[in-house]
């Protein structure tokens, strides 16, 4: 690797996504953007759901970006290398527009129910799946836009 790139991982509980050097990456934490380069702080942070951007150096796959949905997990920088630890992720070219429209439209529906017991939860849950599906059809148009 050279002395502007550092080893990703992003890792699910099912699989191995990537284990390429990167010269960037952005990534969706619980509370914002966070931007990694070489020589980063040691550092341990919540994930949120978003697009996880990561730039390749042009000796890799002739350089470029590559996007992941991202939802829920851990980060960790250390010795040089970032960890996306995920609950659930997937690469920009996996995901159909289509269903993720289908996925937004039944998020869409979603409506608290009158006998919930912990209303604020109920809401926080469609929320939450609203968010997610918005995301996931945002990084696939995004993608398609772009040819992928």
């Amino acid at each position: 690797m050279s002395d502007r790139t550092f080893r990703c991982r992003v890792v699910t509980p099912a699989e191995c996504l990537l284990d390429e050097p990167v010269e960037y990456a952005n990534v969706p934490l619980w509370d914002g953007l966070m931007g990694f380069q070489h020589g980063r702080a040691p550092i341990v942070a919540k994930l949120g759901v978003g697009e996880l951007k990561l730039h390749f150096p042009e000796a890799t796959h002739g350089g470029g970006d590559r996007t992941f949905f991202i939802d829920g997990g851990f980060a960790q920088m250390s010795d040089g290398d970032l960890i996306i630890l995920a609950e659930h992720a997937q690469s920009a070219e996996t995901i159909a527009e289509s269903d993720a429209q289908a996925e937004l439209d039944a998020a869409e529906k979603l409506a608290l129910s009158p006998d919930a017991s912990d209303k604020a939860h109920d809401a926080d849950r469609i929320r939450k799946a609203r968010e997610r599906a918005r995301v996931r059809l945002r990084i696939a148009r995004h993608s398609r836009a772009k040819g992928i």
